[in-house]
């Protein structure tokens, strides 16, 4: 990722105060982004109870999202070279606002789920860009390491913020967690207008987002063992950890009879614990390095679901949920930062373009996979035990990934 040069970055940033303004949008975004991956979790029964939908038709609203960001992430940097970052961020805010507002009135579950893909294809635009944009903003060293953990912690607060918005809207009704994101959106846009930088016009006419059109060679960077192993591992701890996190919401709303706010705060212990970790999370990595982490966070995640599975339907949240939800957050503060470093250690800055969206891509193809396949698995019956064993045997496979990194390399540093 290349930088402008000092005096440049104060050119296109302005005074300091300007420079935050500019951090705290493009985080706001990726706030916004994170928020909608949890938005519609709780509220998933009422949306298929008020619009007449099966367990399956009804994920969709969740891997609709998942889906429309995995497809459109490889693509992002080629569109953002040809037609620059500012404009693609700006487009992208406008497309998302309008999808929201569209989501918000929909009364059938096919345009829906279409509004959902629209908007994560509209989040894989935005959440890179931002990303690129900070990186041509900051100057390398500590001001851009700052601005990049302030990126990253917004990011994990907005899966926590999208479960308490659906848990106090869908009382209301869902559709208020549809929408919920579309004016915090639209104060965003008006601020990136005047702040997002624009970009610069090289010259012969090349294309302007920041660098040459990107070569697609995935099949070269696939054969890099520490970046293969962290893209297969995060799929596996994102995709058993939605497909648990939906399980449980349809048993405990229609077995135990939990509305939306009771579900929302009884997976705060799964998703907290790494919203105030996140700013130590790079200390932990260099004492103690990737590998191990990685280990040791899809253990404990994979033990929490064995967990679920072997005490079947919850008599109470303290010895039913709890636990699960707390080996699950365990999970996540070992293992998020740790798998985001290996993924990208020791690739060139100029395959990195390529690298990190490879792995993102991953991460969002896990919840893809496995949230179908969960709710098939359950069913119209609450079938709830196959598709424990499903969760349970993804976290294990991704266990054993996570392994084979220790076998072959002892030790990994930040």
């Amino acid at each position: 990722m290349t930088t402008l040069p000092v005096d440049s970055a104060t050119a296109a940033t302005g005074r300091p105060p300007r420079q935050r303004a500019l951090l705290f949008v493009l985080a706001g975004n990726m706030l916004i982004d994170a928020l909608e991956v949890s938005v519609l979790l709780v509220a998933t029964p009422a949306v298929r109870d008020d619009l007449g939908l099966s367990l399956w038709n009804t994920q969709w609203v969740m891997s609709g999202f998942a889906l429309g960001f995995a497809a459109l992430l490889l693509l992002g940097p080629s569109v953002t070279a040809r037609w620059g970052r500012r404009r693609v961020y700006l487009a992208a805010l406008v497309v998302f606002v309008a999808a929201s507002v569209a989501g918000g009135l929909a009364d059938q579950g096919l345009l829906l789920v279409l509004t959902r893909v629209v908007k994560g294809m509209c989040a894989a635009l935005t959440a890179p860009t931002g990303l690129a944009i900070i990186g041509t903003t900051f100057r390398e060293g500590p001001e851009h390491r700052r601005a990049v953990s302030v990126y990253s912690l917004f990011g994990a607060v907005g899966f926590t913020a999208g479960l308490l918005c659906s848990g106090l809207l869908t009382g209301l009704t869902w559709r208020w967690s549809v929408v919920c994101s579309a004016p915090v959106a639209l104060v965003l846009l008006v601020f990136a207008l005047r702040l997002i930088p624009a970009d610069r016009e090289p010259a012969g006419g090349e294309p302007v987002g920041g660098g040459p059109r990107l070569r697609l060679r995935p099949a070269l960077l696939l054969r890099n063992g520490p970046l293969l192993r962290s893209a297969l591992c995060a799929a596996s701890l994102n995709g058993a950890y939605l497909g648990l996190l939906l399980l449980v919401t349809f048993q405990l709303h229609d077995e135990l009879g939990w509305n939306s706010w009771q579900t929302a705060l009884a997976y705060l212990p799964a998703c907290v614990p790494l919203a105030l970790s996140l700013p130590f999370s790079g200390q932990l990595v260099g004492r103690v390095g990737t590998d191990r982490l990685i280990v040791a966070g899809l253990l404990s995640a994979t033990l929490g679901d064995a967990l679920y599975l072997w005490r079947g339907t919850p008599d109470s949240y303290l010895t039913g949920v709890l636990p699960t939800m707390l080996l699950v957050g365990a999970g996540f503060v070992l293992s998020f930062a740790a798998l985001n470093i290996q993924a990208t250690s020791g690739i060139p800055a100029a395959e990195k373009r390529l690298a990190v969206p490879l792995y993102q891509t991953a991460v969002q193809l896990g919840a893809v996979l496995v949230l179908p396949a969960v709710a098939a698995l359950i069913g119209d019956h609450g079938r709830y035990r196959p598709a424990l064993l499903l969760i349970t045997a993804v976290g294990a496979a991704g266990s054993l990934v996570a392994l084979t990194g220790v076998r072959r390399r002892p030790r990994t540093d930040a």
